[in-house]
């Protein structure tokens, strides 16, 4: 008799312990990096653009030319400059920099700086799926879905024209969601046009 009681302890236990988990990965899945939520990324569509590798700024310190330039953001994010050396520029905005290139520059090496910060080139974008020509393509101001998929040819005989997926990195992380034709495409997006079912 103690045995079958110590046996069925154990299975409520295995079974208590197995609910918890099912719950906890349920759970975890819903706010998971990575989730699949196109209301987020039409929400997402106007924030302020943040920076990261593959785009190009132009930076004009006033009154210093040799300072001025276009610098490349390098793949850990980061511009290299005469004088104040590599500038985290990754998840910051066009403002933040100007601040962090003014501040450094301050700090021994110009009394009052001026510094202009502007995107002189965005990263590129991405097609994939049924469209004519997948492929990398330079990003260009007030473009959707429906541009994007037009720049890479059009919608292949196959290709479902509802809606596509959009990959976004958002607070460093990637979320994908279907969204309708006339959404924004930000810079760094993949766009993927799917096969329709018929």
């Amino acid at each position: 008799m103690a045995k079958i009681l110590a046996s069925k302890r154990v299975a409520r236990k295995t079974l208590a312990l197995a609910m918890a988990m099912m719950t906890s990965a349920f759970l975890s899945s819903c706010a998971a990096p990575g989730t699949y939520r196109g209301e987020l990324l039409v929400a997402t569509a106007d924030a302020p653009y943040t920076l990261a590798a593959g785009d190009r700024l132009r930076v004009i310190v006033f009154g210093q030319d040799s300072l001025s330039n276009s610098y490349s953001v390098d793949g850990a994010g980061r511009i290299a400059m005469p004088l104040i050396g590599s500038v985290p520029v990754q998840g910051r905005t066009v403002p933040d920099v100007e601040r962090e290139i003014a501040a450094r520059l301050r700090n021994g090496f110009i009394r009052e700086p001026r510094v202009s910060v502007e995107v002189e080139a965005f990263r590129p974008f991405f097609v994939l799926g049924e469209v004519t020509t997948a492929g990398q393509y330079p990003f260009l101001e007030g473009m959707t879905a429906r541009t994007a998929v037009a720049i890479a040819g059009g919608f292949s005989p196959r290709g479902y024209q509802g809606g596509v997926d959009i990959t976004r990195m958002i607070d460093g992380y990637p979320v994908t969601g279907r969204v309708p034709l006339d959404t924004p495409v930000r810079p760094g997006d993949t766009i993927t046009v799917k096969e329709r079912i018929f």
